[in-house]
């Protein structure tokens, strides 16, 4: 039973995930700091903050109502995606599909070649030979 354990804590993909999720909860508090202290004053130089502290361009709705549209909010959240996605993807799912490739190597496994379809080209130049077989012989 802890043999069984072991094995599936060994196994790779529990580790990777733990560390993950640590790293990419501490890269995303980064993230967040770095866009909220560099990219919403940069939104709040084209607009300016309303009443609620939202930063965004205000319309007036039917009823006079101002209604503030929260881009700089949007933005931040997009520009945190990615930042978060592009790091997780280069610091962990680059380096382990190359670990991945080595261990396969290392233990003689190798991708066999698969078998190639036919191009679009060849399947109409067959499809022509049939027909014209098809017309030259003699219907009886």
């Amino acid at each position: 039973m802890i043999k069984g354990f072991k094995d599936f804590i060994m196994r790779g993909n529990v580790i990777d995930l733990a560390v993950a999720v640590v790293i990419g909860g501490a890269f995303t508090a980064l993230v967040n700091a770095v866009v909220s202290s560099i990219i919403t004053p940069i939104v709040a130089l084209f607009y300016q903050e309303n009443a609620d502290g939202v930063a965004g361009p205000t319309i007036y709705g039917i009823y006079g109502q101002a209604v503030t549209f929260p881009i700089g909010d949007l933005i931040s959240a997009i520009i945190s995606f990615f930042a978060v996605a592009l790091v997780v993807y280069f610091v962990f799912v680059v380096p382990m599909n190359r670990w991945k490739e080595r261990q396969a190597r290392k233990a003689g496994v190798t991708e066999q070649e698969e078998e190639k379809l036919p191009t679009e080209q060849e399947i109409l130049v067959q499809i022509r030979d049939l027909l014209e077989k098809q017309r030259s012989t003699p219907t009886q």
